[in-house]
C-alpha cells in the first residue's frame, strides 16, 4: 500500500507568493528563465535555474551552477522568502484552467515505494537528466519542486477535500501570467491529516503523471543518504520526497504532436501513396484538422490538412503499447517510411505540446523548418494506467499534462 506523509513545509509569505512561484525547471530554457525572472528577486527560478545569475557562457551542468543554487537557497531562507512551518501538514493545491479546477493533495511520497514499484512510471528516464536533478537535490538538501502523481479516485478523499475548500479560505490564491489560477490550503487539523494518511494507505499504487526525472532523482538521493548514514532509522525526512497527488478522474492529458524535417527522399505523391497502405486518407483543405477519436490523425503537408485513420490490422487492441496512436505513427510512418528509428536521438524530428495549438504545427511547416506535421489524439488516463500496471513503457513524448504545477508554493527539506 502507498504512503503519503505530512511534513513541515518551507513556504513563501503570502504577499510575495505570486512572485516566488515559477514554472517547473524543465519547461523553459535558460534564456526564457532569464527573461521570466528579470527584475524579480523572489522568483524560485534563481534556485531551480541558477544559471540565470551566472554568465551566459557557463555550462548549466557545471559545479558553479549547483553551488549557485545552494547559495540562492540559503539567501531565500535568510531573507524570509521561504519560511518553515512549525508543524507537519498535508496541503491542498488546486489549479483552475479553462474553467475547470483539479484538486491535489501535497505531501511526501516514500523512497521505498518508488524502489519497490508501488509508485509506477510509464516513461524511461535518461541518466544525464537524472544526475542533473540529483546534483541539485544533493546540494540544496531539499526537494525544491514537487512531482506530479495520480491515484485512483477515492470518494472519501474527495469529500474531505471538498469540505475544506468550501469552508476555508485558501492561504494562497492567485492567477499566473498564463491565466491559470493557483489555490493552496494548509490542512491545519491533525485529525484530518491523519485521516488522509490512513485513506491513502489503502491505495495500492501511485502513478507518475509528470516529472519522471525529478521522481527518480529524489528517490535515488534519498536512497543514497540512507546508505551513507550508519545510524539510519527509516523515519528520516530523506526517506520521503515532495509530491502532489491528483485523482485520476480530474486530470486532463492533451495532445503531444510531431513535426518532421523531411520525407526521407520521397516526393509528396509517393509519400501519400505509401500512407494509403496504412490509413484511410481524407483531404481537408486549408482549415486545421484536429483528430477527434483514437487512431485518427491530422497531417499538415504543403499547406494542406489531411485526416488519416489507421486501418484495422495496423494495430493490436490487446497490446497496451501497440494500440497507442504514438506507437502506430512511430512504427508505421516515422520508422518504416521516414527512417526515424530512435525518437530520443534523431535530429530530424521535434515534438510540440498541444498547449501551443495546431497553429504551431502550421507555423513550423510553413516556415520551411519542417516538411510535415502530425497531430495526435491525446492518450487517456486509463491508457496511462494500463501501461504502468502491465510494466510497459510509453514511447517518448506521449503525454502532456496541463496545467503545470507551479514550483515554490512549498519546499521539502531532507533533514
Amino acid at each position: 500500500m502507498a504512503i503519503l506523509k505530512a511534513f513541515k513545509g518551507l513556504r513563501p509569505p503570502v504577499e510575495i507568493t505570486k512572485d516566488v512561484a515559477s514554472r517547473p525547471y524543465d519547461v523553459l530554457n535558460s534564456e526564457e528563465a532569464r527573461l521570466e525572472a528579470k527584475g524579480n528577486e523572489y522568483s524560485l527560478l534563481h534556485i531551480i535555474k541558477p544559471e540565470i545569475d551566472l554568465p551566459e557562457s557557463v555550462d548549466i551542468h557545471s559545479q558553479p551552477v549547483y553551488d549557485k543554487a545552494k547559495e540562492n537557497f540559503e539567501l531565500f531562507k535568510n531573507k524570509g522568502y521561504l519560511i518553515p512551518d512549525k508543524e507537519e501538514h498535508l496541503y491542498i493545491y488546486a489549479q483552475t484552467m479553462f474553467g475547470k479546477t483539479q484538486y491535489g493533495i501535497v505531501g511526501c511520497a516514500s523512497v521505498d515505494d518508488y524502489m519497490n514499484g508501488i509508485i509506477k512510471k510509464h516513461e524511461l528516464t535518461r541518466k544525464d537528466k537524472e544526475e542533473d536533478r540529483m546534483n541539485h537535490v544533493r546540494i540544496t538538501n531539499a526537494n525544491m519542486e514537487p512531482v506530479f502523481f495520480s491515484y485512483p479516485a477515492e470518494a472519501e478523499i474527495d469529500e474531505i477535500v471538498a469540505k475544506i475548500v468550501s469552508t476555508q479560505k485558501p492561504v494562497y490564491d492567485f492567477v499566473a501570467v498564463d491565466g491559470v489560477g493557483h489555490h493552496f490550503w494548509v490542512i491545519a487539523d491533525k485529525n484530518i491529516n491523519d485521516k488522509l494518511t490512513e485513506l491513502f494507505a489503502r491505495i495500492s499504487y501511485f502513478y507518475v503523471a509528470d516529472g519522471h526525472h525529478r521522481t527518480a532523482a529524489a528517490a535515488l538521493v534519498g536512497n543514497e543518504k540512507r546508505t551513507k548514514n550508519p545510524n539510519h532509522r527509516g523515519d528520516e525526512e530523506y526517506n520521503y520526497f515532495l509530491a502532489v497527488l491528483f485523482p485520476d478522474d480530474q486530470l486532463t492529458i492533451i495532445d503531444y504532436n510531431r513535426v518532421v524535417q523531411d520525407l526521407n527522399g520521397l516526393d509528396k505523391e509517393t509519400f501519400i501513396n505509401k500512407l494509403k497502405d496504412v490509413f484511410v486518407i481524407e483531404p481537408k483543405g486549408k482549415d486545421i484538422y484536429k483528430p477527434d477519436r483514437l487512431h485518427n490523425f491530422g497531417m499538415y503537408l504543403d499547406g494542406e490538412w489531411y485526416s488519416l485513420t489507421a486501418k484495422q490490422g495496423t494495430y493490436n487492441n490487446n497490446d497496451p503499447v501497440g494500440v497507442l496512436d504514438v506507437t502506430i505513427l512511430s512504427q508505421k510512418v516515422l520508422d518504416e517510411m521516414l527512417d526515424i528509428k530512435d525518437l530520443r536521438t534523431s535530429n530530424r524530428i521535434d515534438f510540440v505540446g498541444g498547449i501551443r495549438g495546431l497553429e504551431e504545427l502550421e507555423k513550423r511547416v510553413d516556415s520551411g523548418e519542417m516538411k510535415v506535421a502530425f497531430a495526435l489524439y491525446p492518450v487517456s488516463m486509463k491508457q496511462l494506467i494500463d501501461i504502468a500496471d502491465t510494466g510497459n513503457i510509453m514511447p517518448p513524448k506521449t503525454t502532456w499534462f496541463e496545467p503545470k504545477l507551479r514550483s515554490g508554493l512549498v519546499v521539502h527539506l531532507l533533514d
